[in-house]
């Protein structure tokens, strides 16, 4: 990549940092590492807003700000699963979508925050002096596990976990 002759911009993505090689991770390869976090209590409610109109559904229905909390530690991807579930709710009761469906289907989703939360809290350490964060730098804290989660065999190998 070093020896570009044209002006190009590169952009790689990878979810498990730790499997690159040290090479790719040196100045001159990349300029910079970004490290994008789980998004924050406006950006989630700004992905539930996008994924309930895309549902066509007003969103003047929903309670943005109380979904936009009651998701903490939620990613993208798991907040539009979410809408899913919730629609698959309310169609199973024979409504059109509301905000209790919505509720119902956060409640029953586990985002990988809480299976993952060691690894997404030691990650979060590593970037802090390793990356530039890619939104405004300030991780939210996420919500208190109320139970004890055995560690997974593919949590054993990994790096960030002491």
């Amino acid at each position: 990549m070093q020896e570009k002759k044209n002006e190009v911009f590169v952009i790689s993505t990878a979810n498990d940092i730790s499997a690159l090689p040290p090479e790719l991770l040196r100045k001159g390869r990349f300029d910079e590492i970004f490290f994008v976090d789980l998004p924050s209590t406006q950006e989630r409610e700004d992905i539930f807003k996008i994924h309930i109109k895309k549902k066509g559904r007003d969103i003047d229905n929903f309670d943005l700000n109380m979904l936009g909390t009651k998701s903490a530690g939620f990613s993208g991807a798991e907040i539009e699963e979410a809408v899913n579930e919730a629609l698959f709710i309310a169609y199973d009761s024979k409504k059109d979508l509301e905000i209790k469906h919505l509720e119902e289907a956060l409640e029953k989703t586990f985002p990988l925050s809480r299976t993952m939360e060691s690894t997404i809290k030691d990650l979060r350490s590593w970037a802090k002096v390793r990356a530039r964060f890619a939104s405004n730098g300030k991780s939210e804290e996420l919500p208190e596990s109320k139970e004890d989660i055995p560690t997974l065999p593919q949590e054993k190998s990994n790096p960030f976990i002491k």
